[in-house]
């Protein structure tokens, strides 16, 4: 009569089938998603209201953001800058969240931001938006280019 296999001889033999998980480094050089969104992008404001928000770090990383920026079209990540503008007030972001982002958007064309608004963001988020605002002035200009 045939024995009935315990847990641990299942257990054991699940083991010995399965073979071991390797990674390999192509998975670890993928590109991470702000590195697809700048690769993306179409025309100058959309590279550099990308590479803005990129720099940044910290707004990309909430997932409410991802939602209502980035969508896949075609097989590739984008930003959907039209919903992102709709939807600024509504993702419940920090004062200095919301006006650099609203910045960025601004710096898409679908925004209008008054100046003012610098006023909201910390030294760090002020140098990104100073580098974005003289990218898109054209780097090659007299005298802008010592802002960055």
């Amino acid at each position: 009569m045939a024995t009935k296999p315990t847990a641990t001889a299942v257990t054991r033999s699940a083991e010995v089938r399965m073979p071991q998980q390797t990674y390999s480094t192509d998975a670890l050089d993928m590109p991470s998603l702000g590195e697809c969104l700048v690769r993306s992008a179409v025309g100058l404001r959309d590279r550099i209201a990308v590479k803005a928000l990129v720099e940044e770090e910290q707004i990309l990383t909430r997932y409410n953001v991802r939602a209502a920026l980035v969508t896949k079209q075609n097989g590739v990540m984008i930003c959907r800058w039209e919903g992102m503008a709709g939807l600024l007030y509504t993702l419940g972001l920090s004062e200095s969240e919301r006006a650099f982002l609203g910045l960025v958007l601004s710096i898409v064309g679908l925004r209008h931001s008054y100046l003012s608004t610098v006023e909201c963001l910390d030294a760090r988020r002020l140098q990104i938006v100073l580098r974005a605002v003289t990218r898109l002035a054209g780097e090659g200009r007299s005298g802008i280019a010592m802002l960055s």
